[in-house]
C-alpha cells in the first residue's frame, strides 16, 4: 500500500510546501486571504462540474493542490504575530530600545538556566498602548522568591532586547529557535524590579498548569529521592524541568529519553488502558458512543494537565482520531490517521512543523508503520516470548529508521544501544504508567506512605541505574557524526526506494532503488570537493578568550589561550569541526605572526606590542585589551583590517570602532558581528 495514494496524505504534503513557502516569501494577510478564497472557490466550481458530467478532471486535481499551497501560506501568515499591527515590534519603544512600563502575562514556565529562571510571557501593554506578543522573560535567580506561575500578571520598567544570531559557525540557532515559537524579543530583570498585578483572567493552561502544581506538591510531600522524583514528574506528568543533565543525558545516550517526554508511545498505551477498563460499557444503548466520549475527554484532560507540548498535541489528536474509529466501528487507517493528525495541528499552528520533536514524532510512527510489517516477517518464533522480544526489537529498529538519518543532522549522534532500551522498558511501561497514576490517585487523597510508594520508588530507581549502564557503554555510542541538510534527504531517498522494492520486487523499484544510490553517491562527492576546496581562516568570538582556527581542508589547525576546564566545557570548537567535515585537528598556543598563504595577520596582545621593522600585516587582531593608540597603529602598520575578538573590554571595542570609522578603515568586533571568516584562495 503506497503512502501516496491516500489523498489526505498528499494534501498534508501541499500543506507542508506551503507552510514552508511562507516562511521564506512575505504576503500580506490580505492578499493570502484574498488568494486563498479565489482558489477555493475556483476549486469548488470544478468539483460541481466534474461532479455534473461523471468525468475525472486534470484541472481539480490541479487547483486543489495550489489551494491547498495556498492555505499553507495562509495559516503561516496569521499566525505570524508580527504582520498585525499590534504587535509590540511595532512600536517606538522596541525600536529605539527605551524603558517604558511594559504589562506582562504568564504563559509558559521554561527550563532555567544556571543564572536566570525563565518564561514565556504574553505582552499586554506597552506604557498606555494596548499590544500582543510573546517575550521570553529572564529573571536573575534569588532563593528568597518563589517562582512565578502560569496566568501570573507582571509589571516591569525595563526595555526590549532584540534576539541575536549565534555568534559562532554551526552552533545552535536560539534566535530561530524562539521567532518559531513567536518570540521576537527577551526582557531581562530581577524579582525586585518585577511588581504583581491582578489578573482577572485565567487560561485553560493556567488551571491546567495549577492542577499540575497541585499534584506535584501531593507527590513531593512523600519525599521521594530527588532524581526519582524527576523522573516521575516527567514520565506522568510531562513536567521535566527538574531533571538534572547527567540524568537526562543518561536518557539520550541510551536512546530512551522519549520516555521522558510525553508522546504517542504514552497516550497509545493510555488509550488501550482506558479502552480494556470502559469496554463494559459497549453492553449498553448508547454505550460506544459514551465510551468513546469518556476517553476522548480524559485523554484530552491528561494532555492539557501534561503541558500540551507538541508531541502530546500529535499524539493527542492522532490517537483521538484512532479511538473514535476503533469504538464508533469506522474504518480507520493509520496513514490517514497521521496525516489528519497532521493537518489538524498544522491548521491550528503551523509554527509546529519546525519543532525537531514534532518531525521525529511522525517521522518515527511512520517508521514503524512502514517497516516494522516488513521486518517482523523476516523471522517468526511459535515460542510467545520470543515472539514478542522480536516484536519489540523490529519495532525499536523501525523507529530508528524513520529518524536516523534527521537525529544525525540534528545531533550528530547515535546509541547503538537502543534496541536494549526499548526491549527492556517499553514491554513494561504500561505497567509503569498504570501505577504511577494510581500512586498520583493516593497523593491526590493524602492517602499515607506505605509500602506502594516505596516499591514504585524502587522501580524507577532501577530504570535509572539500567539507563545510566547502557549510556556509560561508550563503545556503541557514537558521536560527532557530520551531516547536513541534502545529505539526510539523499538517505531518505534511498530507504523509501529500498522500502518500496523489498514490497513489491518490480524493475521499476530496482531502477529507483540504483538511482536514489546514484544520487546520494553525487551528494558526497559534492559534499566532499565542496570541504576540501574551502580555505578559511576563523577568528571566533569566545568571551574573554581568544581562538583562531586554519582550516585546510578536512584539516584544523587550532590556535588558542583556553583552559582545559573552558575547553572541555566549550562547544566552539566542536561545532565548527563537525559542521565541518573535519577529519583531524590540531592545538597549539597563541602566537604574535601568522602567514596564510598570502594574508598576514598580526596579534596585539595586553603588553601592546606591534612595531615590527619591514613588517606589513593585511590584518590586525588586538585581544586582551591591549593599551594601544590604535591612530598609531594604523599609522604605522598600514593594515586592511582591524578585527577585535571577544576577550577586549566593551569600552575599548567602542572606541577603537570609531576611530577607524573616522580612519575610513574596515573594523570587525566579533562581539557585535559573530565569527571573522577570511576566504584562502
Amino acid at each position: 500500500m503506497k503512502l501516496l495514494d491516500f489523498p489526505i496524505v498528499k494534501l498534508v504534503l501541499c500543506l507542508v510546501i506551503g507552510i514552508i513557502i511562507g516562511q521564506y516569501i512575505t504576503v500580506s494577510v490580505i492578499i493570502a486571504l484574498c488568494i486563498s478564497c479565489s482558489l477555493l472557490f475556483i476549486t469548488f466550481i470544478i468539483y460541481l462540474t466534474s461532479k455534473r458530467r461523471f468525468t475525472k478532471n486534470i484541472w481539480f486535481g490541479l487547483f486543489a493542490i495550489l489551494t491547498t499551497l495556498s492555505i499553507g501560506i495562509l495559516v503561516l501568515t496569521l499566525h505570524n504575530e508580527r504582520n498585525f499591527k499590534n504587535h509590540y515590534t511595532h512600536t517606538s519603544v522596541f525600536q529605539e530600545r527605551t524603558d517604558s512600563k511594559i504589562v506582562l502575562s504568564i504563559r509558559e514556565v521554561l527550563k532555567p538556566s544556571p543564572f536566570h529562571d525563565r518564561y514565556f510571557a504574553e505582552v499586554i501593554q506597552v506604557d498606555s498602548n494596548r499590544v500582543r506578543g510573546k517575550v521570553q522573560l529572564n529573571i536573575t535567580k534569588d532563593s528568597l522568591n518563589e517562582m512565578f506561575q502560569v496566568d501570573d500578571k507582571l509589571i516591569v520598567f525595563t526595555h526590549f532586547q532584540t534576539l541575536k544570531s549565534p555568534l559562532n559557525p554551526h552552533q545552535f540557532n536560539y534566535k530561530t529557535y524562539l521567532e518559531n515559537h513567536n518570540v521576537y524579543a527577551q526582557i531581562y530583570s530581577d524579582y525586585q524590579s518585577l511588581f504583581s498585578a491582578k489578573n482577572d483572567t485565567h487560561s485553560l493552561k493556567g488551571y491546567a498548569h495549577k492542577i499540575r502544581q497541585k499534584v506535584m506538591q501531593q507527590l513531593e510531600s512523600y519525599n521521594f529521592k530527588p532524581d526519582e522524583m524527576s523522573v516521575i514528574k516527567a514520565l506522568l506528568l510531562g513536567y521535566r524541568l527538574d531533571i538534572k543533565k547527567d540524568l537526562y543525558d543518561d536518557y539520550i545516550n541510551s536512546g530512551a529519553v522519549h520516555i521522558l517526554a510525553i508522546s504517542g508511545l504514552h497516550i497509545g498505551i493510555i488509550l488501550l488502558m482506558l479502552n480494556f477498563i470502559l469496554g463494559f460499557l459497549k453492553r449498553f444503548k448508547y454505550g460506544l458512543i459514551t465510551k468513546t466520549v469518556i476517553i476522548l475527554i480524559l485523554l484530552w484532560s491528561f494532555a492539557t494537565i501534561a503541558g500540551l507540548s507538541p508531541s502530546i498535541l500529535r499524539a493527542a489528536t492522532m490517537f483521538s482520531a484512532l479511538a473514535v474509529g476503533m469504538n464508533l466501528k469506522r474504518p480507520h487507517n493509520i496513514y490517514n490517521t497521521l496525516a489528519i493528525s497532521a493537518f489538524l495541528l498544522l491548521l491550528w499552528n503551523p509554527f509546529l512543523l519546525f519543532e525537531v520533536g514534532f518531525q521525529l514524532s511522525y517521522l518515527a510512527v511512520i517508521g514503524i508503520v512502514s517497516v516494522q510489517p516488513m521486518l517482523y516477517a523476516l523471522m517468526r518464533s511459535h515460542v510467545w516470548l520470543i515472539d514478542k522480544i522480536w516484536e519489540l526489537i523490529t519495532v525499536s529498529i523501525a523507529a530508528q529508521v524513520g529518524i536516523f538519518p534527521l537525529c544525525l543532522y540534528y545531533f550528530h549522534q547515535f546509541p547503538g544501544l537502543f534496541f536494549i532500551a526499548n526491549v527492556v522498558i517499553i514491554p513494561f511501561l504500561g505497567i509503569i504508567l498504570g501505577y504511577g497514576f494510581i500512586i498520583i490517585i493516593l497523593a491526590v487523597f493524602q492517602v499515607p506512605k506505605f509500602f506502594l510508594f516505596d516499591f514504585y520508588e524502587s522501580i524507577i530507581h532501577w530504570m535509572n541505574l539500567l539507563f545510566k549502564w547502557i549510556a556509560k557503554q561508550e563503545s556503541f555510542l557514537f558521536t560527532d557524526i557530520s551531516m547536513n541538510w541534502y545529505l539526510a534527504i539523499g538517505i531518505y531517498l534511498v530507504i523509501m526506494t529500498s522500502l518500496n522494492y523489498f514490497k513489491r520486487h518490480s524493475n521499476i523499484g530496482i531502477v529507483s532503488v540504483l538511482c536514489s544510490i546514484l544520487i546520494l553517491q553525487s551528494l558526497l562527492f559534492y559534499n566532499k570537493w565542496q570541504v576540501e576546496t574551502k580555505d578559511e581562516l576563523v577568528i571566533f568570538n569566545k568571551t574573554k578568550h581568544s581562538i583562531i582556527g586554519f582550516k585546510n581542508g578536512k584539516d584544523l589547525q587550532v590556535f588558542h589561550d583556553l583552559d582545559s576546564l573552558t575547553k572541555s566545557n566549550d562547544k566552539i570548537i566542536t561545532s565548527y569541526r563537525i559542521g565541518e567535515f573535519i577529519n583531524s585537528t590540531e592545538e597549539d598556543s597563541l602566537k604574535d605572526i601568522y602567514q596564510f598563504k598570502s594574508n598576514k595577520l598580526l596579534i596585539i596582545d595586553s603588553l601592546g606590542v606591534y612595531y615590527l621593522n619591514r613588517f606589513k600585516p593585511h590584518y590586525v587582531l588586538l585581544r586582551n585589551s591591549p593599551k594601544v593608540n590604535l591612530n598609531r597603529v594604523i599609522d604605522s602598520l598600514q593594515p586592511h583590517m582591524i578585527i577585535a575578538d571577544g576577550s577586549n573590554y566593551k569600552s575599548y571595542v567602542q572606541r577603537w570602532k570609531e576611530t577607524a570609522l573616522k580612519r575610513k578603515l574596515p573594523f570587525h568586533a566579533t562581539r557585535e558581528k559573530g565569527v571573522y571568516i577570511l576566504n584562502l584562495k
